[in-house]
């Protein structure tokens, strides 16, 4: 008599999602927390956690040194020492440049280089859906960073001043002025950081090309522009990509452009100022549309 063998059967059916059901606007929000996940090193190795915090620690120095300086010189006969204003600080944060360069590549390189747009664009999302959560996520972290030390710049002034409330009250346009001029410049690098991206399936190349953008137009606007002190300001300072933003934050905070800029003295500087920066991002949303909407559909 044989011995009848005994088994298990599985039940590998498939069966039917009965969880929730997102269309267009779910699938947006879930690749822009991805893309700031990614950004910021978050589930990544240490090493990718590095290089973002550590920027925000630099941009933030100058900000707790003049809080610092503020609250040892308080009770002093002269006037508390200030060694950064707002509409400087605003400057300080084009030094996050490097972040683009950095976190712009990752967050949209090995799209490409992986080949995984067309998984993507299997779901119910588009290359316009794509770009807005690719680059918002950049542009909000970006930001998150030029705002924070801001804010850790203006709540230290209010604690360390004699008064608080006549702090703020003498304040008050601060709470217009750094939100608006942060945003042009976060929007204006993040849009470029990730148009260039864009163009390369290599990350290194990505941020040599953005860093090298920079570097050659504000050394050809300096060369065109010449001694400031003594020739004054001259259109050819419209051709520095990096200050562009720093002229519309001089109108910003001040009315007008700076006359000790480049870009003092010219007439209607701030509307010219203004307009190339419009053509700029215009300019690198053409480059992302295109790519995404047709060159990778």
């Amino acid at each position: 008599m044989s011995a009848i063998g005994t088994g298990a059967v599985y039940d590998r059916g498939y069966r039917p999602y009965e969880g929730g059901r997102g269309g267009r606007g779910a699938a947006r929000f879930a690749l822009y927390k991805a893309s700031m996940r990614r950004a910021l090193g978050i589930r990544r190795t240490w090493r990718q956690k590095v290089a973002p915090f550590v920027l925000l620690a630099v941009v933030t120095i100058p900000a707790i040194v003049n809080v610092g300086i503020g609250y040892v010189t308080r009770n002093e006969v002269f006037d508390r020492v200030e060694i950064i204003t707002y509409r400087e600080y605003v400057g300080v944060s084009s030094a996050l440049l490097l972040f683009v360069a950095l976190v712009a590549p990752d967050v949209i390189c090995p799209d490409r280089r992986q080949r995984v747009l067309p998984l993507l664009f299997a779901r119910p999302l588009t290359g316009l859906d794509y770009v807005v959560a690719k680059a918002g996520a950049i542009v909000t972290i970006l930001f998150a960073f030029s705002f924070l030390p801001q804010v850790v710049l203006f709540v230290g002034n209010m604690l360390v001043s004699d008064s608080s409330l006549d702090y703020v009250a003498d304040n008050l346009d601060v709470l217009w002025k750094v939100p608006l001029a942060v945003g042009l410049l976060t929007v204006y690098y993040g849009m470029i950081g990730v148009a260039i991206a864009a163009l390369t399936d290599r990350r290194i190349v990505a941020g040599a090309a953005l860093i090298g953008l920079f570097l050659v137009t504000s050394i050809t606007s300096g060369i065109l522009v010449g001694d400031v002190d003594n020739n004054g300001g001259s259109p050819a300072a419209l051709i520095n990509v990096l200050a562009l933003p720093l002229y519309l934050r001089d109108v910003i905070f001040l009315g007008h452009v700076d006359p000790e800029s480049p870009l003092g003295g010219v007439d209607n500087g701030g509307w010219y100022a203004l307009g190339v920066y419009v053509v700029v991002l215009l300019g690198a949303a053409a480059v992302l549309l295109r790519r995404y909407r047709w060159v990778e559909r």
